[in-house]
């Protein structure tokens, strides 16, 4: 059956398999894609042998906290299939189905972080070589291929996945195991990469460039190879993850949603594989369009747009062709618009390019480094409000799209479709982010190596446009994981019979849950901060240490023990990533299983999660992201630059804002998703205990 014959009429599972399988096939086509950008950085020189042999490191204490991660990482994983496959069972999903989704999740994430992180320890020191014999235009080159990789392999898996268990079982249900699966990979590894990596990046900024005043990246700080291994292992792993949770969830909530309308039923379903498909095409497009420009932003802002651009007539033609209606093609498009307007709006107030971010260099000059941080503080509250606006905006938009068309349940699966737009281009959107990283890694090869200082000038400049990007793609995120974490939301009150029972916002158990769950974030922000400050105090004594006990190391007649501050960050991250992650997965099992709680108390602990959750993230991220281009912004030369009293003061706006924009504010959009996945999942054992 043709495609443009399903305006008419209801269609059936097997009406639609063949586009399925087409679905399958492009999500197939995006990790042949990331095998050949991989072939094409590995082809490119690594330089000299001490860069060889600095990247080598890199690269091993990288894979040694990823395999260390992932065997604890099985131990949650095989807890929760036991869990899932005992305590989730009904007619329609069998809990043993749904266990094998969220282990098929589970596998899926850790393999396109793991495929992410690869070619990113390949790429860094490529792209610092490409510094030196191409300049910009080489070194952009190879970091963005290095990071369209793990950008393929996040919407590649992703989508494989969600299609192949729907064209195995046609059944949806099961698949909010996967995406439970997805979203409890990305939890820990935000938080484990994220802790080791500020641990590392805060410990070497406090004990090199303020106790021992070495410069940034110097050979002589015992704790740089932890920072760069900190950039892939957080920025790239961690943040894949993350990226391929929000994916998957956001294209699970609208399959869900879909079904749950009579309207709307299996059209609905292909409407969203086509589209995510759609996507992965016009990503692959866009990537194209990102060549050797003066201006790095420019040209990753050009491929986004392009991106963009194409999935907005995809979503107007086949919204026609599927669901017989442009309305919902309007839904998405509202998503994928606020998208973009997010990702500007994040890049206004994090890059140094506008007056927020040289507001915080000039008070870091007045009043050093109190006032660097008050004015941090003041640019990412100040940030919230535009961000929430939008997403508000893209809400209510999307929903009276679509329930123009399909009433109330059109509407929501509309809400829903708007997280599927702002995620439908997530293949450039993590390529931009995950190439930030890389070009920071490049710069650091460059320092270490001795390279002409013109090559650190060139990796810097992408290092500063990296964490602009990494800002814009941490608001995308976060905008993406509100509408879905609202959308899932829905499909959890249709589980348990919130919308028969109502909802009474004055009920003191609604407010009891309300309370709760704002409080959540906050105190899930605190064991992740906490964490980063202990690690990064233990690699404060132990720069120190070496620098007093190995002889010659501050004159340069002698190497840093590297291996060190690397099982320093290994070892902290791993300890401490366990609290946070059991919050996320605990909190909703307990309150729901509670007979005087029960499911409605949990309905209020997820709205006051994602009410809360959502500002406290752009705050942290937005903040976080303002500090460091500040530094960078004096480093360039502005109030006196490099040691002066003004670089000094924003070295500590920077030191805070780290754990803020890589550790607790990109973790708390994850920890309101699974908080609401693991509801949904475990909803038939909340409603055994409410008999």
């Amino acid at each position: 059956m043709n495609i443009f014959n399903y305006v008419s009429g209801s269609v059936s599972f097997e009406q639609i398999k063949t586009p399925v399988l087409i679905t399958m096939i492009i999500a197939i086509i995006a990790l042949v894609f990331a095998f050949i950008l991989t072939n094409l950085v590995s082809k490119e020189s690594e330089g000299n042998e001490k860069m060889k042999e600095i990247a080598t490191s890199i690269k091993e204490g990288a894979k040694a906290f990823l395999f260390a991660e992932y065997k604890i990482l099985a131990v949650v994983i095989v807890i929760l299939f036991v869990a899932i496959a005992i305590c989730t069972h009904t007619d329609s999903a069998p809990g043993i189905q749904s266990a094998l989704c969220f282990l098929l999740g589970a596998a899926f994430s850790i393999l396109a972080g793991y495929f992410g992180m690869n070619i990113a320890t390949k790429a860094n020191v490529r792209t610092a070589y490409g510094a030196e014999v191409g300049g910009m235009n080489k070194a952009l080159l190879i970091a963005f291929r290095g990071g369209s990789v793990m950008g393929m392999c996040v919407v590649g898996f992703g989508l494989l996945g969600c299609s192949l268990i729907y064209f195995l079982t046609d059944n949806v249900e099961i698949l909010t195991g996967y995406s439970l699966g997805a979203s409890t990979i990305a939890l820990f590894a935000r938080v484990g990469g994220g802790i080791y990596t500020k641990a590392a990046d805060v410990g070497a900024d406090i004990a090199g460039k303020t106790i021992e005043d070495l410069p940034e990246d110097d050979p002589r700080n015992p704790a740089v190879i932890a920072d760069n291994v900190g950039d892939n292992v957080g920025d790239v792993a961690g943040m894949g993850a993350d990226l391929f949770e929000s994916y998957v969830g956001a294209i699970i909530s609208a399959i869900t949603l879909a079904v749950a309308s009579p309207m709307i039923g299996e059209r609905g379903v292909l409407f969203t594989f086509i589209l995510a498909a759609s996507g992965i095409v016009a990503a692959i497009i866009g990537a194209q369009f990102v060549r050797g420009n003066k201006n790095p932003q420019k040209a990753l802002n050009t491929g986004t747009y392009v991106a963009s651009a194409i999935v907005v007539v995809c979503a107007i033609f086949f919204s026609n062709t599927i669901l017989g209606n442009v309305k919902y093609g309007f839904s998405i498009i509202a998503g994928l618009l606020v998208g973009v307007i997010i990702g500007k709006i994040t890049e206004v107030y994090t890059s140094a390019d506008y007056k927020s971010v040289k507001h915080i260099a000039e008070q870091s000059n007045k009043g050093g480094a109190a006032t660097t941080i008050i004015s941090g503080l003041a640019v990412g509250m100040k940030s919230t409000w535009s961000t929430v606006v939008l997403i508000c905006i893209a809400t209510l938009l999307a929903y009276n799209f679509g329930a123009e068309v399909g009433g109330m349940n059109g509407g929501l699966f509309g809400i829903a479709l708007a997280a599927v737009g702002m995620l439908s281009t997530t293949g450039i959107t993590v390529a931009v982010d995950a190439y930030g990283p890389i070009a920071d890694n490049a710069g650091g090869i460059a320092e270490m190596s001795g390279l002409d200082e013109k090559v650190r000038e060139v990796t810097d400049t992408l290092d500063s446009v990296g964490n602009t990007t990494a800002a814009m793609g941490k608001g995308f995120a976060i905008g993406s994981a509100a509408l879905t974490a609202l959308a899932l939301f829905v499909s959890y009150a249709n589980a348990v019979n919130l919308f028969d029972k109502g909802i009474n916002i004055l009920s003191p158990t609604t407010v009891v849950g309300l309370l709760i769950g704002a409080m959540l974030p906050f105190l899930f922000s605190a064991f992740t901060m906490e964490s980063v400050s202990k690690a990064a105090g233990d690699m404060v004594e132990e720069v120190v240490r070496q620098m007093k006990e190995i002889p010659g190391l501050k004159e340069g007649n002698a190497k840093a023990d590297y291996k060190k501050c690397v099982e320093i960050s290994t070892h902290a991250s791993l300890r401490e990533m366990v609290i946070p992650g059991l919050i996320a997965v605990v909190v909703p099992i307990v309150v729901g299983c509670t007979p005087f709680l029960g499911t409605t108390a949990l309905g209020g602990i997820l709205a006051g999660s994602l009410v809360s959750g959502v500002c406290m993230a752009i705050f942290m991220s937005n903040a976080g992201g303002a500090w460091d281009n500040a530094k960078k912004y004096i480093e360039k030369g502005a109030f006196g630059g490099k040691g002066s009293d003004t670089h000094k003061a924003a070295v500590v706006g920077d030191t805070v804002g780290d754990p803020f924009k890589d550790t607790s504010g990109p973790s708390i959009n994850i920890l309101i998703k699974l908080m609401t996945i693991v509801s949904l999942v475990f909803a038939p054992l909340f409603l055994s205990f409410a008999k």
